[in-house]
């Protein structure tokens, strides 16, 4: 486990890289060009600064954001200071499972390949509420939309990497908050549950939803024989828009362990590593952070709630399908 010492002072691990080192740095050198991703929730944050930073090193970024004015800024932010940056803009709202359908059928009509999905959007600590589906809001935008885009993207991924020769790569943010959860990991029989809410457990089961998510995909690429890599990272603690429900409490907290906190430069950079950097290639099933590899917690690592997770989660989309 890395020390708060090399959190503090930035001390490089055994990649090379530390909590100090930003997305430009881990990427320096890499020519990216023949690339294709996606780049979830790309209008803002880390994941603005990722789909900056995947176009400096020649990869046709497609963002993916509910705010399309938003997302067009930043596209338009990210051309201004790299004019041949490729950049495409495309509505998605991953709390939406017609949404996400919608944004799959959009990108197909581009007819282009797909080497890297960043599953990197999120919402964080939010007051109870429900999904257009009727789903728990942060384990239907942060997992359960995530889940199914992924499952959507896949086909093209598997003929991308396969034509192509170039291994694929798909990366879940995920956060040290997944060891903050409910008992039992997952509350597949209480996901809705007003009563027993608490709105930073269910970010930290979500979050520990997106590293099993990633885990057993990881686990069945490999059992197939797919050319695709995936892995989970935590960017690290950085003030974004992702507070907005929490901001004194948060800030206060700030105050308090301010030599811990990153910029979004530095943010980014554990996303942008696993995403590009070529000591990545054939690693796949583990967790990240400032871009060297951590073990996550014990429900993290359970295979059986990870197959659990799974087919609850296959479960739950066809049923909102069907309704």
């Amino acid at each position: 486990m890395m020390s708060i010492l090399a959190l503090i002072t930035g001390k490089t691990g055994p990649s090379g890289f530390g909590s100090a080192s930003t997305a430009d740095q881990v990427t320096d050198g890499i020519n990216a060009n023949n690339l294709t991703a996606i780049v979830t929730g790309g209008a803002s944050g880390i994941g603005l600064e990722t789909s900056r930073v995947l176009a400096l090193r020649g990869v046709h970024v497609v963002i993916g954001a509910r705010n399309s004015k938003a997302a067009n800024e930043a596209k338009e932010t990210i051309l201004k200071d790299n004019g041949s940056a490729r950049i495409d803009v495309l509505k998605l709202d991953l709390c939406s499972i017609k949404s996400v359908n919608e944004f799959v059928k959009n990108f197909n009509a581009l007819d282009v390949p797909l080497n890297i999905l960043i599953n990197n959007a999120g919402i964080m600590f939010c007051p109870y509420q429900l999904s257009e589906d009727g789903i728990e809001i942060q384990f239907a935008t942060n997992h359960l939309g995530h889940f199914h885009l992924t499952n959507l993207l896949l086909g093209n991924m598997r003929n991308t990497a396969s034509s192509t020769g170039i291994q694929g790569r798909i990366v879940n943010l995920s956060s040290i908050a997944h060891v903050h959860t409910y008992d039992g990991g997952i509350r597949f029989d209480k996901l809705n549950d007003k009563k027993e809410y608490s709105d930073k457990k269910a970010y930290g089961q979500s979050k520990l939803a997106n590293l099993l998510h990633a885990n057993e995909l990881s686990r069945r690429l490999q059992e197939e024989g797919a050319n695709i890599t995936v892995n989970s990272v935590h960017p690290g603690l950085i003030m974004t828009n992702l507070f907005q429900y929490s901001g004194f409490v948060i800030r206060s907290l700030k105050l308090l362990t301010f030599l811990l906190w990153k910029n979004v430069p530095q943010g980014a950079a554990t996303t942008c590593y696993a995403a590009l950097h070529p000591s990545m290639k054939d690693v796949t099933g583990k967790y990240y952070l400032d871009c060297n590899e951590m073990k996550p917690s014990k429900y993290a690592r359970n295979e059986i709630l990870a197959k659990q997770l799974w087919d609850f989660s296959n479960k739950l989309i066809k049923s909102i399908e069907l309704s």
